[in-house]
């Protein structure tokens, strides 16, 4: 396990799992989160779920990391679309997992140049991508021009 010197630390606190409020210490998040009817939960309006904040974290975490591999090759990404959904479902073995299909698209960099950078940015650069490799099956698709 690598260790780090942390530049910033994010805290949230949630009581009662996913039939509660979250909420980030500094205020910046507040959420109440429901068990989607597909679980079998209410699926109650206005509320999110553990894997839509992941999914947000996700993509604009690897659509950073995708410009910055981008900039070090002298290309621009910042107008990439990055689009990750992210699945929860019953392991085989018991309990659940996630898995997550990354898509990323920018048709001003070419298709191979595009794939090689996202390739870069999620073997080298973004932190959920470390997190997530050999725990969760992560499915990349680029579309470039």
């Amino acid at each position: 396990m690598d260790s780090i010197k942390p530049l910033f630390t994010a805290s949230a606190t949630c009581i009662g799992g996913r039939n509660s409020h979250v909420e980030s210490t500094d205020g910046s998040v507040k959420v109440d989160l429901s068990v989607p009817k597909e679980m079998g939960g209410p699926g109650k309006p206005g509320t999110t779920t553990p894997e839509h904040l992941f999914a947000a974290g996700y993509c604009a975490c690897f659509g950073g990391a995708v410009d910055y591999v981008a900039k070090q090759k002298k290309k621009n990404a910042s107008g990439a679309k990055v689009t990750c959904s992210v699945s929860i479902g019953a392991r085989e073995g018991g309990g659940f997992a996630l898995a997550v299909k990354m898509r990323v698209e920018d048709r001003t960099i070419p298709g191979a140049e595009l794939k090689a950078i996202v390739n870069e940015a999620h073997e080298k650069v973004c932190p959920y991508s470390h997190a997530t490799r050999g725990n969760i099956a992560v499915d990349l698709e680029v579309i470039g021009g």
